[in-house]
């Protein structure tokens, strides 16, 4: 077989021995290359968003509000004087009508008093001097004539002053509430925005975040039905304690806490014992907001836990539902309902 040659113009390649520095000099180009890579990767990578905690989102709300109260009493402020310009201008326009009135009733005797004489002219008065035995009759007439015009004139004259006086005052007045009506405006526009904002910044609070007047934000809430519970029985703060009373406007202890879970709709047994034994048995450290909480050995007081040692409850007579530390009796233990 023949064996194949090299043709007689090429010649195979000389290897030149290996040079241990270039090629750590290679494996540093490759290692920066790949450190650049990844930095230009870092770069472009879109950054990570945090959501905005609890007590950022209440910031927000507090900022928000420092806006809001003042246009709220600027708007207040506004509102009451455009009331009594209101007033004002309601009483020079009852000054008006009369003066109106009267003036018109002055300037239809003048022009009466005009027509009848350009109508029946002098010569009425000329003819009866000329057959009348008194002399000066016609003067005398053209004088009364001249002075009762005189009168009427300046009696219009006096009305028309007043009227103008009342008019110029009605015409300030009517300026100055237009100009308060624009601003009561602009400031409900603005109380109206920044309300809407508020209730963004309140609606972007997490699930399990309940924010609501009567009780602090309560934070840690387990489930939909605590949220309601919560709610609702924050919603009774203020309302007085009844011996036997189950709501919508007066409580005792588990009246309250039933009609809490009601809301949410669990149904719990209007009496501490039996609310025990319908809600799962939750140690003290694991216990949650919208848990129930009882107190002393006989379970004869029931609180709903809104987390940090507070509760919401009815707790006696001449006391009504407010806001309290669970640390003020002896904590019997606590329940979950549902």
């Amino acid at each position: 077989m023949p064996v194949a040659t090299m043709p007689p113009h090429r010649h195979a390649p000389e290897r030149s021995p290996a040079r241990p520095g270039g090629a750590r000099r290679f494996a540093r180009r490759l290692l920066t290359l790949v450190a650049a890579v990844a930095v230009g990767a870092g770069t472009l990578a879109a950054p990570a968003y945090a959501e905005p905690s609890v007590d950022e989102i209440e910031a927000q709300i507090d900022k928000q509000w420092e806006q809001l109260e003042p246009t709220i009493e600027q708007y207040n402020k506004v509102r009451a004087q455009l009331k009594v310009n209101r007033e004002k201008a309601a009483e020079v326009q009852k000054k008006i009508e009369p003066l109106a009135l009267e003036t018109e009733l002055a300037m239809n005797r003048v022009g009466d008093l005009a027509s009848r004489y350009y109508i029946s002219g002098p010569s009425q008065d000329i003819g009866a001097l000329l057959v009348s035995t008194k002399p000066g009759t016609l003067a005398e007439q053209l004088t009364i004539l001249d002075r009762l015009a005189a009168q009427e004139r300046k009696q219009v004259e006096g009305v028309l002053a007043v009227r103008a006086k009342y008019d110029t005052e009605k015409q300030k007045l009517d300026t100055l509430i237009a100009s308060q009506e624009k601003q009561t405006k602009e400031l409900a526009a603005k109380k109206t925005k920044i309300n809407g904002e508020i209730k963004r910044l309140q609606a972007s609070m997490p699930k399990t975040v309940v924010s609501t007047e009567g009780c602090p934000t309560v934070t840690g809430v387990v489930s939909a039905a605590a949220r309601t519970a919560i709610k609702t029985a924050c919603a009774q703060v203020g309302d007085p304690y009844v011996w036997g009373a189950t709501g919508p406007n007066s409580f005792d202890c588990s009246g309250l806490t039933q009609f809490a879970y009601k809301a949410a709709g669990i149904h719990l047994t209007h009496f501490t014992g039996a609310q025990w034994n319908e809600g799962r048995a939750i140690p003290r450290s694991e216990a949650r907001p919208g848990d129930l909480v009882f107190f002393f050995s006989d379970l004869h007081h029931v609180g709903l836990y809104i987390g940090n040692d507070k509760m919401v409850h009815a707790p006696r007579a001449g006391k009504p539902v407010n806001v309290s530390s669970i640390n003020t009796m002896p904590v019997a233990g606590f329940r979950r309902p549902g």
